[in-house]
């Protein structure tokens, strides 16, 4: 990297990516937390001998090389960084001052510092490790899993109500007469859509959590993931609390029903033209919104998904896992699969 560009770095401050640290003699602790944090987020540049507003303060000539040999010898060090990580430190000379640079890349495996885990939060380096919901999610992230693809090994094909799956069958007939799964039985059909797999831990198969959200009875489900529920709140005259509400713990399919019905007695029906064929755009904005809902929400969390009708204006909130920081380029956005399990086959 070259001055202009390290400068231009510099020059926009502290962030997400970018970590300044004093360290004009020694390196401080922190510097191996903000890398261990860099390592578990998105990567990173450190930069020592800078002040935290970007003042170039320099690092003491004599006490480079003995900062980089223990800068390498510490994160080689197990006990220190796990598991280590390959970094070398870059002497510059800015403004007439030497500083240390350190390009962290954006880890494959969760990283510890200390024993300690660490993410990254805007500016900050936060200690996450007690927190169970935060490094289960890093961990997913890393890992590349998906928390419906849990396996419940000893859990049986009675748990799941097979009504439930003849809806299925039924909405695949009304697309195709010769759909392979009209010929399958329930076990198959599972199989078939990835809803049976093998767990990985004890090696044995077993129905999934998305099977669970998607077939499961009520009991079933509030024994696999009690946290599950969805709230549908209409506000208009009551604006503190709400004029109708519908709690909704039961599957997907039925919650798209009841979610479905709720807006709709709460929602006006304008009819349009698409083509010369008059459609609801309420029904289509509604399948949609509840679709995505259902579809795409983040699982592990606790956090109560909700739906809020207000006067003039419609909208919802659920939990999701980030992948990335900062605003979105339509030009060059991709979408990030969330549960593909739920959301590849169309069930809504």
């Amino acid at each position: 990297m070259g001055e202009k560009e390290l400068l231009e770095l510099i020059g926009k401050g502290e962030c997400h990516i970018t970590e300044f640290k004093k360290s004009t003699t020694d390196i401080t602790k922190d510097v191996y937390e903000s890398i261990c944090a860099f390592s578990n987020r998105d990567g990173g540049h450190v930069f020592l001998g800078i002040k935290d507003n970007g003042e170039i303060l320099g690092i003491d000539p004599n006490c480079i090389e003995k900062m980089k040999k223990n800068f390498i010898t510490a994160i080689n060090n197990a006990n220190k960084m796990y598991p280590p990580l390959f970094l070398t430190p870059t002497e510059y000379e800015l403004q007439g001052k030497r500083i240390l640079y350190i390009y962290v890349p954006a880890g494959a495996q969760v990283c510890r510092c200390s024993g300690r885990i660490y993410d990254r939060n805007n500016e900050s380096d936060i200690d996450i490790t007690d927190n169970e919901e935060l490094v289960y999610k890093l961990y997913a992230r890393k890992q590349g899993t998906y928390f419906v693809n849990k396996v419940f090994p000893e859990w049986g094909m009675d748990v799941l109500r097979s009504d439930l799956i003849d809806r299925i069958r039924r909405m695949t007939r009304a697309k195709s007469n010769n759909h392979v799964w009209l010929s399958m039985d329930d076990e198959e059909l599972l199989r078939s859509a990835g809803l049976i797999l093998l767990d990985r831990d004890s090696r044995r198969e077993g129905i999934t959590l998305a099977a669970i959200l998607l077939f499961g009875k009520d009991t079933t489900i509030m024994s696999a993931l009690p946290q599950h529920k969805t709230d549908m709140i209409f506000r208009v005259h009551n604006l503190d609390r709400y004029d109708d509400r519908d709690v909704i713990v039961t599957n997907l399919l039925d919650s798209y029903d009841r979610m479905s019905e709720f807006a709709k007695k709460h929602l006006n029906d304008p009819f349009v033209l698409d083509g010369m064929q008059s459609v609801s755009a309420r029904d289509a904005i509604l399948r949609e919104i509840i679709s995505n809902s259902l579809a795409h929400r983040d699982y592990s969390s606790g956090y109560v998904a909700k739906m809020v009708i207000e006067k003039g204006r419609i909208f919802a909130e659920n939990s999701n896992r980030t992948h990335g920081y900062g605003n979105l380029n339509l030009d060059t956005f991709e979408p990030f699969p969330k549960n593909p399990a739920i959301c590849r086959r169309g069930y809504f």
